[in-house]
């Protein structure tokens, strides 16, 4: 996921200094970790924004073709109130799409953004316990 030789090259650097008592592998491996889920969570919050601008476009398309059948329908019509009552039934209907929509595309928002920091908050518990055993582990030598 990460990028090994940024990694490699502070792990060479930290070993180089030679400082009694700190595990260069852990603190490496602790940060990786921590990137490698901030990766997890931008892809996340990436797919979600994909999925979310892929159903607002088959939204639009749908809007084009209802406004395309109103058009017609005026065309079509024998009489001025023919045509006002399939106007306004259709006016209805892209009404009742338009709140549906925006409910699902909030669902798609909120769901992509729950996934994002979900995968950020298991981090989070992760290292607080590393960091717990860490100093447990410090505390008993």
């Amino acid at each position: 996921m990460t990028d090994n030789s940024f990694l490699d090259m502070f792990k060479a650097m930290g070993k180089g200094m030679k400082v009694p008592g700190v595990d260069v592998d852990s603190i490496l491996d602790y940060h990786r970790k921590n990137l490698e889920a901030l990766e997890a969570s931008a892809k996340a919050a990436s797919v979600g924004a994909t999925g979310v601008f892929d159903r607002q476009r088959e939204m639009l398309a749908e809007t084009l073709r209802q406004w395309t059948d109103i058009s017609q329908m005026g065309k079509a019509a024998a009489n001025p109130q023919d045509f006002m009552a399939k106007q306004a039934e259709l006016a209805k209907k892209s009404f009742e799409a338009a709140v549906k929509n925006a409910g699902e595309v909030a669902e798609l928002v909120g769901k992509s953004g729950t996934e994002s920091l979900d995968i950020l908050k298991k981090r989070i518990v992760e290292a607080m316990d590393e960091t717990r055993r860490a100093v447990e582990k410090a505390g008993k030598a």
